[in-house]
């Protein structure tokens, strides 16, 4: 499946009808005034859109504006790190073997022993404000979670540059040393 038109389709499902009806009258320049009447779902608005070339998935600027204009932050951020991982998911561009090993034990200790702060950890490793309400906003009431899953994030963001000694680092710049310090000791006790 074209990961692209998976990104698309679940653009649209999120779309409410006030969205959808701003972004038919936002398209009316591209678009004519007959088609756009028979569209009833976001689907069908970027199907026409990608028949005509406006979008394709190395061709974004007039998504990401659309979703500007109807004030979908969220999506424009999901675009952004799609358009991001089509250099990440690059075989060259995976993490090895054992540096996997290692940074999942690293945020299973971080996990299990970084508390409310958690916040500071993770804004220290670069997520913006948007994702890590994006992760609460999925994580309601489930703090190990919002953890883990930003951690995730980082990881699929930095691709094979995420390494252990930047969580380690960030963890004492934020004077969470006890925790660096387990961390530390988890990744001795592995033979990789």
């Amino acid at each position: 499946m074209d990961p692209f038109l998976a990104l698309l389709h679940s653009f649209s499902s999120s779309f409410s009808d006030d969205e959808l009806s701003s972004l038919k009258f936002l398209c009316r320049g591209k678009i004519g005034k007959r088609k756009l009447e028979c569209v009833q779902s976001g689907g069908e608005l970027f199907s026409i859109l990608l028949e005509q070339q406006v979008i394709a998935s190395n061709k974004v600027s007039f998504l990401e504006s659309l979703l500007k204009n109807i004030k979908r932050e969220d999506l424009v951020l999901q675009l952004k790190q799609f358009v991001e991982e089509g250099e990440v998911n690059a075989p060259d561009d995976q993490l090895d073997v054992r540096e996997k090993r290692l940074q999942e034990a690293a945020f299973e200790v971080i996990c299990e022993n970084v508390g409310r702060d958690w916040r500071m950890l993770i804004r220290k490793l670069g997520l913006s404000e948007v994702q890590i309400d994006r992760i609460v906003e999925a994580n309601r009431y489930n703090l190990y979670e919002q953890l883990a899953q930003s951690l995730r994030e980082w990881q699929k963001w930095k691709g094979k540059d995420a390494k252990v000694t930047d969580l380690i680092q960030a963890l004492r710049s934020r004077y969470m040393n006890l925790v660096a310090d387990k961390v530390e000791q988890k990744l001795l006790t592995l033979n990789v």
